[in-house]
């Protein structure tokens, strides 16, 4: 990426819907446009975990003013990410299916610990260089995210499910402001981040940093009052608490630096901040600039190139837990990735990435199982917390785990209806069968082509006499793919 282009990053937020518009200069990212809309689809969950009719129309009609900023974006240059609600609604699929067709592109669905990681990348990138041990917190509408980092990199990473808007709706949900309900709130708050005592104790940080809406609020109010500007003390949130209690309803409620759209949250934000204080033994927090949405912009920068692309990381300490042949798997990779580019038009680089991590993978479920091992490993990847993958991607990782043997029928229609995934299948199937020996392969001569949706595999002369045991494997591929859209043909001599 050169200097000069635009980056943009959508955070779907559980309170607010936010897009960042950045231009990359010598290695950092300037704002250039930043749109927040106050969506509160985290309220907009039913007592079946899903998302209510109005909420996702609220969030589609957003991310629609947001397309139309976008416009003419190319798909590398902007990352859309979402989080807690939409980890939870059980009709998620619903909302980022047509959420992402109105955007203009694909909605990631990250985990709680892949989104406390883009935090700290975005709160350390715009800090200024230090060796300092920092915390981060970062307050959403349904999930609190604290992280242990140093510099760019960061160590300990947790997600609890605990946040404003949630909160709110849970102990302050008639908009009364009681000692009773602060206390309640704050008593819940605690049973859930107790754990984060011990991993998070005072001795293992220097300087504590809140981001995102609700320090951002509380800090904004205080400031208002007189207080430090960006910094939360002790005083400060007991002093803030006693004019909750004092206005006694959320309507009644007047204070300089609190915005209309964050009266209804404040009251479980507040709660929020106190426990964390308390259990972490916080004197001092400083509202920091970054959030999620920097991380997610210079996780793009990261991603455009295969050398600083966590995930290869990532990939590499899965095969090592997990105790993959690695040298298998590498010459896996290797031949399929080389298939696929010979058979896949320009512009698919990321596509053949993916598909050499998932063939680094293939093997990953026989550390459980040999027998059905292919199933295993995709459970695995449906179901670990990967730093830098969205969940969508550890998925299709999965789907190309549990394909790559056995009949192909087994997966979905939806997934083999795109060309994309049935390339990178076709390329992992042919790649495992030519390996079969656990050796590398003499593939010299061996080509694969697509047209349309027939799949052709051809040989130089003489090769399937002398590899006979290969050539029946790449033949009985023809069985594998029959019942779906493709067809898969040898032409060996």
């Amino acid at each position: 990426m050169q200097d000069g282009i635009l980056l943009a990053a959508v955070d779907l937020g559980s309170n607010s819907f936010r897009l960042e518009i950045g231009c990359l200069e010598h290695g950092q990212i300037r704002r250039v446009e930043y749109l927040k809309e106050t969506v509160r689809q985290g309220g907009g969950l039913d007592e079946d975990r899903n998302l209510t009719q109005d909420a996702m129309q609220r969030g589609w009609d957003c991310l629609a003013r947001f397309a139309e900023r976008l416009a003419g974006f190319p798909a590398a240059h902007v990352r859309a990410v979402a989080t807690q609600t939409l980890r939870e609604a059980r009709n998620r699929e619903e909302f980022i299916t047509r959420g992402s067709r109105i955007l203009g592109f694909p909605i990631d669905v990250v985990s709680g610990p892949e989104e406390a990681r883009l935090i700290y990348q975005g709160v350390a990138r715009l800090l200024p260089q230090s060796d300092e041990k920092r915390l981060v917190v970062d307050i959403g509408g349904r999930s609190t995210e604290l992280i242990l980092g140093q510099q760019f990199t960061p160590g300990t990473v947790a997600s609890y499910r605990v946040g404003s808007v949630a909160w709110s709706a849970r102990y302050f949900a008639d908009g009364s402001f009681t000692r009773h309900a602060f206390e309640a709130a704050e008593i819940a708050a605690k049973a859930v981040l107790d754990e984060a005592m011990d991993s998070y104790r005072r001795q293992t940080w220097d300087v504590a940093y809140g981001s995102s809406g609700t320090v951002g609020a509380v800090g904004s109010i205080l400031a208002a009052a007189g207080g430090e500007e960006g910094v939360i003390r002790r005083e400060g949130l007991d002093w803030l608490q006693d004019q909750l209690m004092r206005a006694r309803h959320v309507d009644r409620l007047r204070l300089d630096g609190l915005k209309d759209d964050r009266k209804a949250v404040i009251g479980g934000g507040v709660s929020i901040v106190r426990a964390i204080f308390d259990l972490l033994d916080i004197e001092r927090m400083t509202v920091a600039q970054g959030a999620l949405r920097q991380g997610a912009l210079y996780d793009l920068l990261d991603r455009d190139q295969p050398e600083t692309d966590l995930r290869s990381a990532t990939v590499r300490s899965l095969m090592h837990r997990f105790t993959v042949d690695h040298a298998h798997a590498e010459r896996v990779a290797e031949l399929a990735c080389r298939l696929f580019r010979e058979a896949s038009p320009q512009g698919s680089e990321r596509a053949a990435r993916k598909l050499g991590w998932a063939a680094c993978l293939h093997e990953i479920g026989c550390r459980i199982s040999h027998s059905d091992y292919h199933h295993h490993g995709a459970y695995i990847l449906d179901h670990t917390d990967a730093a830098g993958f969205a969940l969508p991607e550890l998925h299709h990782l999965g789907l190309l785990v549990l394909g790559h043997r056995g009949k192909v029928r087994k997966l979905e229609a939806a997934n083999l209806a795109d060309p994309v995934f049935a390339l990178q299948l076709m390329c992992l199937r042919a790649a495992v069968a030519l390996c079969h020996a656990r050796r590398p392969p003499d593939v010299e001569g061996i080509h694969l082509q697509v047209e349309g949706r027939r799949c052709t595999v051809q040989s130089r002369t003489g090769w399937a006499a002398a590899y006979p045991q290969s050539a029946h494997l790449l033949r009985e591929e023809s069985d594998a793919w029959q019942k779906t859209p493709w067809e898969f043909v040898t032409e060996l001599s």
